[in-house]
């Protein structure tokens, strides 16, 4: 099976048999840093399947090509998560940069050269083929987004597997190669003019609104009054002592809280309505606390979002060179495209990103891949990901967040989207309807015809009716109702007739929670049927561990306001 190839491909001619690699031997330099130590232990291990051996590991004390060996070493010419691999038919070199790179250059040659796939934390598909054989040449690849974070918990609670997954934001495991310097452009008000600290004496360092001056700390509220000079001061200097005990931060954020309380103080609106949009008075305050950050540490970029009421550009206030702009889409349709010209709600957004083109080069995207009102509900966004992904590469952005439920192991299909969402933020040109059939097949084997026919009726029964749905949407505006609720039970209790054994079944109700979600809140089925229905979804997510049934609502609580 195949999903496309990432690595570029120069053929030197020939085929490496690896079933006649039984006597060859790992090579790793006598000084190997505790990332290359790791991948080619990594190597020895998931090769071992291959030829039914584990080859040797040995130290060599400079970088060489040997007869029968598999070298396995960073190389300094390469970026960090560049891979470089030669294949001959009497060595193989396996090299990347570092801290990263070596340790995704294993993990590459396994995927694309073996045929390994990494499918969840604990599935992992090994192909028993005894006629493999490499064809030989140079082998490169150099990801185009420095940052990516696929937001599920299977990652952060698993830092090994998301590794292997290329998610290079979870861990500063040292064998693991660490994470990117670049830190999440964030909601940052709160730290910067603590209202604990300003507060009380000082109302007037937080926003005007409705008259009052905000003290909601919601959201990581106050809002600030981004015109108050001591403001700027104080933000400022927060931000350079924080970046003065913590050397080795590439970027802060200064960003707005996340709430709408913005502030309107004659002074902000002025600005504000000068510039046609609440980044008006907001990029002023972060251009000042970037010059004077800049003062001090001039390798730090400061990073604001561009999200909800600053989306949008200024009409003349231009972000300064170290300024970085993380865009979110959290207005926009999750089942269209973003960039689908018959898409009227996703307009906006790409009109906005446009603009933010024009005037600077440093763009991150915050993206939206869950429904976070009810993380288990059926949530047709499987179509849109891919093209999504390659929107945003060809606008620019340098990194991608993609925001899930990453606070819970259960909600629909969250394995399924980490798999398809981590290999396209790897390389967005993959074709993700292949990566989408590949996981179904490997991870569900015989029961993956249903679950392809669930998949298909979701997302056709949403084009049909013409919906556009949110980041907040309800079974209605995923178009479930009573009948395609039972449609979509139907298609799970085939699955489930259709598992060839215990730990397919497993991955099935697993799977088949948010049948049963649709079931309860749609209308599919009403009296004894519906409370023995609830009884059963409760059984299946505490067998599977739900700990959120949204954002803000843990399973518990929710499990007893159904259960009332």
């Amino acid at each position: 099976m195949s999903i496309g190839k990432t690595l570029n491909y120069e053929p030197t001619g020939g085929n490496l048999v690896v079933s006649e690699m039984k006597n060859w031997k790992i090579g790793t330099p006598n000084q190997a840093t505790t990332s290359e130590q790791y991948a080619a232990e990594e190597f020895q291990r998931l090769f071992k399947p291959a030829i039914q051996l584990a080859l040797p590991l040995e130290t060599i004390d400079e970088p060489n090509n040997d007869k029968d060996q598999v070298t396995i070493m960073s190389l300094s010419s390469l970026d960090e998560e560049e891979i470089s691999i030669i294949v001959d038919q009497s060595y193989i070199q396996i090299s990347g940069g570092l801290p990263r790179g070596v340790l995704y250059a294993v993990y590459q040659f396994l995927e694309e050269l073996i045929g390994i796939r990494f499918i969840t934390s604990d599935h992992t598909f090994i192909p028993d083929d005894s006629e493999m054989q490499i064809p030989c040449g140079i082998y490169t690849y150099n990801p185009p987004f420095s940052f990516r974070w696929s937001y599920y918990r299977e990652n952060s609670n698993s830092p090994e597997f998301a590794a292997k997954r290329k998610v290079n934001t979870i861990t500063d495991a040292e064998n693991l190669g660490g994470k990117t310097q670049q830190n999440l452009i964030n909601h940052s008000f709160h730290f910067l003019v603590p209202f604990n600290l300003y507060g009380e004496d000082h109302p007037e360092y937080y926003a005007l609104h409705e008259g009052e001056r905000d003290t909601d700390t919601h959201g990581g509220g106050p809002q600030l009054c981004v015109t108050n000079a001591d403001v700027i001061e104080i933000a400022a200097n927060t931000a350079i002592q924080h970046l003065t005990d913590n050397p080795n931060i590439s970027n802060i954020s200064v960003s707005q809280a996340d709430t709408a309380r913005y502030c309107r103080c004659d002074t902000c609106e002025e600005l504000n309505q000068a510039e046609d949009s609440p980044m008006g008075s907001q990029l002023t305050f972060v251009n000042a606390v970037a010059e004077r950050i800049e003062k001090v540490h001039p390798n730090v970029s400061v990073g604001t979002l561009a999200y909800w009421y600053t989306r949008q550009a200024p009409k003349t206030v231009r972000p300064l060179p170290n300024v970085q702009i993380q865009l979110c889409s959290i207005e926009c349709c999750t089942f269209h495209a973003i960039d689908n010209p018959d898409c009227e709600k996703n307009q906006a957004f790409c009109s906005d990103t446009i603009d933010w083109g024009k005037i600077c080069n440093d763009i991150w995207i915050w993206n939206y891949n869950t429904n976070f009102r009810c993380y288990d509900l059926p949530h047709p966004n499987l179509r849109c990901i891919g093209p999504n992904v390659r929107y945003f590469l060809r606008n620019n952005a340098k990194g991608v967040f993609m925001q899930a439920n990453g606070n819970g192991l259960t909600g629909e299909f969250s394995d399924l989207r980490n798999y398809l969402i981590s290999q396209l933020i790897w390389n967005p040109h993959l074709n993700e309807q292949e990566i989408l059939s590949e996981f179904v097949e490997l991870h569900y084997e015989d029961a993956a015809s249903a679950i392809m026919d669930y998949i298909d009726f979701l997302h056709d029964n949403v084009e049909t009716k013409g919906l556009h749905p949110g980041t907040f949407p309800s079974p209605a505006d995923v178009g479930l109702d009573g009948e395609s609720s039972r449609r979509i039970f139907e298609f799970f209790d085939e699955a489930l007739k259709l598992a060839p054994n215990s730990e397919i079944k497993a991955r099935v109700e697993k799977a088949s929670i948010p049948a049963y979600k649709a079931m309860i809140v749609a209308g599919g089925i009403d009296g004894i049927k519906r409370r023995n229905t609830v009884a059963e979804y409760i059984a299946l997510c505490n067998r599977y561990g739900m700990t959120h049934a949204a954002e803000h609502q843990t399973a518990e609580d929710y499990f007893e306001q159904l259960q009332e």
